[in-house]
């Protein structure tokens, strides 16, 4: 697989933003958030960051925080 043009870019940042933004929304610090969902901040950072999220990544995100795959995609970033 080559390198990454533009497009998946952003999108890996979109994605990121969004991790980190619904993450927020719980009202949880970062390592409060990776304790409670017995994640390793390590990854919880890297997954802010546009790093290493896959879509199982995000769907095991959405579960811990309470919302379908749908509401985590329907959102103005990604329009």
């Amino acid at each position: 697989m080559g390198r990454l043009d533009d497009i998946d870019i952003d999108l890996k940042r979109k994605i990121a933003q969004r991790m980190k933004d619904l993450r927020i929304s719980t009202g949880k610090k970062m390592s409060e958030f990776a304790k409670d969902s017995e994640k390793d901040r390590q990854s919880l950072h890297r997954w802010e960051k546009g790093r290493g999220a896959t879509v199982y990544t995000i769907n095991k995100f959405c579960r811990e925080i309470g919302i379908t795959m749908k509401d985590f995609w329907n959102d103005s970033l990604f329009e």
